[in-house]
């Protein structure tokens, strides 16, 4: 009988135990549920500030400063390969806020070169000047500084003049560059490699030069040609930039020569890195992708959760980048209201909310992804799956529907940025974005000229809304990409780029090489760009456009003593970000402001204050 008892006794004291243990482990496997159950739908999130945030247009009252040209353009509207040059350098010098004037040698060739500090000869004919040429070159020996931007085509003239810039002998044909070499850092990043040029052509003049010379780029060959080099004749300096490539992709190769003429040069930048995630948040294509199912036998949703999204967060948090990802409700071919709308909301919560989680920011791509045109619009049979809207109202009624679904799935959202989708957006879809959905501040587009695409400058429009253009794209990061990556971070200071989910499905988008390959690829990318610009801000949609706003409508003024710059700026606000080029003096201190040196005898000024004063060593 106490056997029974005790037996009893043991067993109920086991089974206490082990319901306590059963407890204890439900209890944890439902606390494990309901972490998993939080983490995929993420539902909360904190709100980040944004900074640089958007200002009102309100406070850029300046006018901008009276200065009297430093730099006189020549050129010659009778010539094409004069016409482009001179387009390139009016951008370039426009942009980097240089007070300057023209003279058309095809209307009036007689020279004045007073008053001007510099002059940039944007013409491949020197026969126009005739015995003129010989009072320019008087002028540069007595101080006069000039940049020749196009190889010559004639040698009458050219060949009695070629010695006082630096050219020792002169070869009959052109040569072909096809790629670029950099033998000083007189560029940001351009030591860290060879830089191919797609489609080359016979476009530089062959030279030898003299030993005096600085060389600062040539041919990315055995011959290493020289590409850009700059002589001193006497008192002035020459320049030369022998690569004769006048597009938007090269401008700040030409940004950089024009800076290496006088002592000093500054001119405002952007200071800022931008990431666009298109088509993300969307709903996820069902199915399965051939190279996905080759290299991880996963269908297509699998791989987005499980290996894309960790693969790209990690790359954000690798180099500090800030994603903006922009939403496609869905991918329906509707183009007229009512519009069905999007109820499958999880997905959503879960990739854009630890977007959100990790700094980045949401803006719109698309209801759908049919690009905000009218039946007017002729896609000329590129673009067959696309249709167009019936009407205005049907547009509107599509971004209304989309700015439903966005504030539904991130409530505590501003949603500021818009991305067309395919980079098309026509001039009545643009309108309406601007008067009628307010929120809007930013449109990013894309930088290069296209049959179809929305191509953008860094500017502010004239309804207020802020332009952010896009510079390359995706995980293939082509020889054309890298040079106007390059290019992009000596003129703005900028890089900006965007990529798709989507990208791993598509062959033409390197989809066969695999996602590790495509993935390493971008990493190699943000690896180049993070070692030549450390100090480059990682920046959202909206922060970007913050900071091209205020680059807009920011205007400097410089003048230069025996032992100080003083740099003045109209339309200052909170902040200030200026390339300083120092090619006489040593730094000895500065005073309203940071100066943080990038490369060579280029630095990067943070101003403080609207007035900045810098000391100067050793200055001649």
């Amino acid at each position: 009988m106490a056997g029974r008892r005790q037996n009893r006794l043991q067993n109920k004291k086991h089974f206490r135990i082990l319901f306590g243990r059963m407890q204890w482990a439900m209890l944890l496997f439902f606390l494990m549920i309901a972490i998993l159950i939080i983490e995929r739908r993420n539902i909360v999130y904190s709100s980040t500030d944004r900074n640089p945030d958007i200002l009102d247009q309100s406070v850029f009252t300046e006018e901008v400063f009276e200065k009297e040209p430093e730099c006189l353009v020549i050129w010659d509207s009778s010539v094409a390969a004069s016409i482009e040059a001179r387009q390139q350098m009016y951008d370039v010098l426009t942009q980097m806020r240089i007070s300057f004037e023209e003279q058309d040698m095809a209307t009036n060739s007689a020279l004045l070169l007073s008053p001007y500090e510099n002059v940039v000869i944007a013409l491949d004919d020197y026969d126009v000047f005739g015995e003129q040429i010989f009072d320019l070159f008087d002028a540069v020996e007595d101080g006069l500084n000039l940049l020749a931007v196009c190889p010559p085509s004639s040698l009458a003239y050219f060949s009695l003049i070629m010695g006082n810039m630096g050219i020792r002998e002169l070869g009959y044909e052109q040569y072909t560059v096809t790629g670029l070499r950099f033998c000083s850092d007189f560029m940001v990043g351009g030591r860290l490699q060879d830089y191919e040029i797609t489609d080359p052509y016979d476009s530089a003049s062959t030279v030898a030069l003299y030993d005096d010379c600085v060389i600062h780029l040539v041919s990315a060959d055995e011959r290493e040609m020289p590409i850009i080099w700059e002589y001193s004749p006497g008192k002035g300096k020459v320049v030369v930039n022998n690569l004769n490539y006048f597009e938007k992709a090269y401008r700040g190769l030409y940004a950089a020569s024009y800076s290496l003429l006088s002592d000093v040069c500054v001119y405002p930048v952007i200071n800022a890195s931008a990431f666009y995630l298109d088509d993300f948040p969307s709903p996820v294509p069902i199915g399965e992708g051939e190279y996905i199912q080759r290299d991880y036998n996963m269908d297509i949703g699998t791989f987005y959760t499980n290996v894309w999204w960790p693969d790209v967060k990690a790359l954000a948090e690798k180099y500090g980048v800030k994603y903006t990802g922009v939403v496609i409700e869905n991918y329906s071919d509707e183009n007229q209201a009512p519009l069905e709308g999007n109820g499958d909301i999880q997905r959503f919560r879960y990739f854009g909310n630890d977007l959100l989680d990790m700094g980045g920011e949401i803006g719109f791509h698309g209801y759908n992804h049919m690009p905000l045109v009218l039946e007017n619009f002729d896609y000329k049979d590129e673009f067959d799956s696309y249709k167009q809207w019936k009407s205005a109202d049907d547009i509107r009624a599509s971004l209304q529907e989309l700015n439903r679904f966005c504030s539904l799935v991130f409530p505590d959202e501003t949603f500021q940025v818009y991305v067309p989708p395919s980079n098309i957006l026509s001039e009545e879809g643009r309108a309406i974005l601007a008067e009628d959905f307010l929120d809007i501040k930013t449109v990013a587009g894309i930088y290069f000229e296209g049959e179809f695409e929305y191509t953008q400058e860094f500017e502010v429009a004239e309804d207020g809304i802020i332009e952010t253009p896009r510079v390359i794209s995706g995980y293939i990061i082509d020889s054309y990409m890298e040079i106007a990556a390059l290019s992009e971070l000596n003129m703005h200071f900028v890089s900006s780029h965007f990529q798709h989910p989507d990208d791993v499905l598509d062959v033409d988008r390197g989809a066969a090489l695999g996602w590790e390959a495509m993935r390493n690829r971008l990493d190699e990318y943000m690896s180049w760009l993070y070692t030549a610009a450390p100090g480059i801000r990682n920046l959202t949609g909206t922060e970007i456009a913050g900071a091209v706003q205020r680059y807009y409508w920011l205007d400097t003024e410089v003048e230069q003593g025996d032992d100080e710059i003083v740099v003045r700026l109209a339309n200052f606000q909170d902040e200030a970000w200026l390339f300083v080029r120092i090619n006489e003096g040593t730094v000895s201190d500065v005073q309203g402001g940071t100066l943080t040196e990038l490369s060579g005898n280029l630095y990067l000024l943070e101003a403080h204050e609207k007035e900045i004063h810098i000391g100067l060593e050793d200055a001649a």
